[in-house]
């Protein structure tokens, strides 16, 4: 098993030396993390789980800056349950797992090759973006407007409430991605499912609604049943294009990898929102990459909470409240994170290798507020005042926003 230590050392280690390890020499004071700094704590002899200890360095030992109480902020998709298809899975961090989300809910989803979402709608926005492989997705709308394109790795899709649509893994692999709620009370299997409907439905109803014998219903499948099923592979995204039918005025998917980003010194950051991506009225979002040894600059939103889902790398997050209170925590791929309306914090690569994550906000529009801005554009005999700032911090303050900076 590889463990990542506070920093950037690699500690390799097997299930049956890490017993060992931890009693032998130097290497166990460097490779088993305790809960004590210079005049503070002690050993920790146990039981412990020294993997999750040193997967969370800054919760194990807290930097001498937080103080108070702060609720959980962070939660993996690899402690939450995963629920197997015959050509897929898939996984959830809801309010139920994750306290403090409120108004945003993931799933993480993987569809093998010919895999299907099946066909259903739910009364909440969907937002995806896509992980891994390619994938087809269709949609209607309420005035018989439909969709069928195809998305590919940092691609997205937004369905907006109420729009029924479909997703199907594409060759050679199929696909993975992350569905992003606008709602954190979601709960993938409270979905409107198409085939679960037809069960309900009197055969005698279903007759008169389509206009056919009610024996034409009398192979329906059973509740349950499909929700991720196979399908064949479809051909090109023409041949699934439905003659004389009319397309949405505004695109469901958006290349969000493609966009031209912010550059800075220390990394980039690429913003989605309305603005770009019309369609997406309650989900504005942010991917942000931060070189090693970089920084997510000092800020808050102004608008809402953030939901965060890291893609690569580890890094750490410090979050201020108010009040004395301030807490830190360490995320890792396939972690969320989570920072409540307002409340100050920065992101630190704290590897080897760039640190990339996603920002998402219930929103129509991206927005955050820049600690250095936000001081080098006040009176300067207000800020140092405050501060009590030498002319080199004062001097060194910038005009312009710099979202990434690097550790340098």
């Amino acid at each position: 098993m590889t463990i990542f230590n506070r920093r950037d050392a690699l500690v390799t280690l097997t299930a049956g030396g890490l017993a060992a390890a931890a009693s032998t020499s130097a290497f166990a004071q460097e490779a088993v993390p305790q809960p004590r700094r210079a005049g503070a704590g002690g050993d920790d002899p146990g039981p412990r789980s020294v993997a999750r200890d040193l997967q969370n360095p800054d919760i194990l030992n807290q930097p001498i800056t937080d103080s108070g109480t702060l609720p959980n902020l962070r939660f993996s998709f690899a402690d939450a349950p995963t629920k197997q298809y015959s050509v897929g899975w898939t996984r959830q961090i809801t309010v139920r797992e994750l306290g403090i989300s409120k108004m945003v809910a993931g799933v993480d989803m993987r569809l093998n090759a010919g895999g299907v979402r099946e066909m259903h709608w739910h009364k909440e926005g969907e937002w995806a973006y896509m992980l891994y492989g390619n994938a087809r997705i269709t949609a209607v709308d309420a005035d018989g407007r439909n969709f069928v394109g195809d998305v590919g790795p940092g691609d997205l899709w937004y369905f907006p409430s109420g729009i029924p649509h479909s997703i199907q893994g594409l060759g050679p692999d199929g696909c993975e991605f992350l569905l992003v709620f606008d709602d954190g009370g979601f709960d993938e299997d409270s979905t409107f499912v198409v085939t679960d409907w037809f069960k309900h439905i009197p055969k005698s109803v279903l007759a008169k609604n389509f206009g056919v014998d009610a024996k034409n219903f009398d192979n329906l499948p059973s509740p349950g049943e499909r929700y991720i099923f196979n399908l064949p592979i479809p051909g090109s995204v023409n041949s699934d294009r439905i003659a004389g039918a009319k397309e949405v005025p505004l695109s469901l998917t958006h290349r969000m990898a493609a966009q031209d980003p912010i550059k800075t010194s220390g990394g980039t950051v690429r913003i989605t929102d309305s603005k770009n991506f019309p369609v997406s009225k309650t989900i504005a979002a942010a991917l942000v990459e931060i070189e090693p040894g970089g920084l997510r600059e000092l800020h808050w939103h102004p608008n809402t909470d953030e939901w965060q889902y890291y893609l690569e790398g580890s890094g750490r997050m410090g979050v201020f409240a108010a009040n004395g209170h301030s807490r830190t925590f360490d995320y890792t791929a396939g972690d969320v994170g989570y920072v409540p309306f307002a409340m100050g914090h920065y992101i630190e690569n704290t590897g080897d290798k760039p640190l990339k994550f996603l920002e998402i906000f219930k929103s129509d529009y991206y927005a955050d507020v820049s600690l250095e801005q936000w001081l080098a554009l006040t009176p300067p005999e207000m800020v140092s005042g405050h501060l009590n700032l030498n002319n080199t911090v004062m001097n060194a303050l910038r005009k312009e926003k710099q979202p990434v900076v690097s550790g340098t």
